[in-house]
């Protein structure tokens, strides 16, 4: 194809993914849990195309001629590299706790060598739900927190109820963080028997060590309906709880993690970039667009009927996840397939009876 290229797009096989959603939505069926898949130039998962008969990662093609792929602009913005990674995203079990880091944050730890920045870039993300979808996201007010935790009636938790109430999340969150790790078991077990919260007898079932079954005290609850949409910029702690997605994100593996996952904690250095003051948006489109508080991206949700021209001079990636769709009138998508739009092809034309997210740069 000249103006527009097939994507094939790897799978990550994390166990907390479901084992019919994106099989489901590709007509096939999976042979274990598929949580994520992954559409873009990310080097750890990059997508692959074919060019004259010769197959290329993405990140390749890139390389190769950033200019006539990106757009003058987005290398002049972002450098020679897709700025965003977008993921169809299956979640059957909590993901882990986590916070991502700001620009100057993650190049200042990635200058200095830190191991938890593998990148100097950022990653700001947003979900648009395709099914219901459940995320913890920001925290309480404090003394709301504090309220929920006393409830409990356990003496062990009035240090984290006690900087609760004073307004003091991270101190109180620090103290769960630190707990002893012979107490641990007992502590959760306690916990379950002493909350009325479904959710935190959920989470203990997979995490029966882990002080951070606690979250749903301590954090706000989100509920997205089918074409709902949430932002999660620097400093949010959040944690994904179930559902089925469009996901995009800052093209960065910079995560810190604060519980519910079996790899390591760095407590002070999440908790320096941790914003307890930080929530996150709830990104309500604008006819076909969702446009959240960062430069990385941009996502539209379009369901052509007639058809839809937008101008060229950026690179996007469609995906399908509804009937038949006809890109530049020439390559049909059907739900999973997905394709990539280079700066110079020109126009973007979408064509026919189903749903495709298109992913883009901002606009600015």
């Amino acid at each position: 194809m000249d103006n527009v290229d097939l994507l094939t797009n790897p799978i990550k096989d994390y166990g907390w993914g479901s084992r019919t959603a994106i099989a489901a939505l590709m007509g096939r069926t999976a042979t274990g849990p598929e949580a994520e898949m992954w559409l873009g130039a990310h080097p750890s998962g990059p997508s692959r195309l074919t060019r004259d008969g010769v197959e290329h990662a993405l990140n390749e093609i890139i390389a190769a001629d950033p200019a006539g792929e990106l757009g003058p602009e987005v290398v002049e913005r972002f450098g020679e590299r897709l700025p965003y990674l977008m993921k169809l995203i299956a979640v059957d079990a909590a993901l882990s706790m986590q916070v991502h880091p700001t620009l100057d944050q993650a190049a200042e730890g990635f200058l200095r060598g830190d191991k938890n920045y593998s990148d100097p870039w950022p990653k700001p993300e947003m979900i648009v739900a395709l099914t219901p979808f459940s995320a913890l996201a920001g925290f309480r007010p404090g003394p709301e927190a504090a309220a929920l935790v006393a409830a409990l009636e356990l003496p062990a938790l009035q240090p984290v109820a006690d900087r609760l109430a004073a307004g003091d999340v991270l101190g109180a969150l620090r103290v769960l963080l630190e707990w002893p790790a012979g107490e641990r078991p007992a502590l959760v077990a306690d916990v379950v028997r002493a909350s009325c919260d479904p959710l935190v007898a959920t989470l203990a079932e997979t995490y029966p060590a882990d002080p951070a079954v606690l979250a749903p005290l301590l954090m706000r609850h989100h509920e997205l309906a089918p074409g709902q949409a949430l932002y999660l910029g620097a400093g949010v702690l959040h944690a994904y709880l179930s559902g089925f997605g469009v996901e995009i994100m800052g093209s960065s593996d910079n995560v810190l993690r604060a519980g519910l996952t079996p790899k390591p904690i760095d407590v002070e250095e999440l908790l320096r970039i941790t914003d307890p003051g930080e929530q996150p948006a709830e990104i309500a489109p604008v006819g076909d667009l969702y446009l959240p508080h960062c430069p990385e991206f941009q996502l539209r949700r379009i369901a052509p009927d007639e058809g839809r021209t937008l101008p060229g001079g950026v690179p996007r990636i469609a995906v399908c996840v509804e009937g038949e769709v006809v890109l530049d009138g020439e390559l049909k998508l059907h739900p999973g397939d997905s394709a990539f739009h280079a700066a110079s092809a020109g126009d973007f034309e979408v064509t026919g009876a189903g749903v495709v997210f298109v992913a883009e740069p901002r606009q600015n």
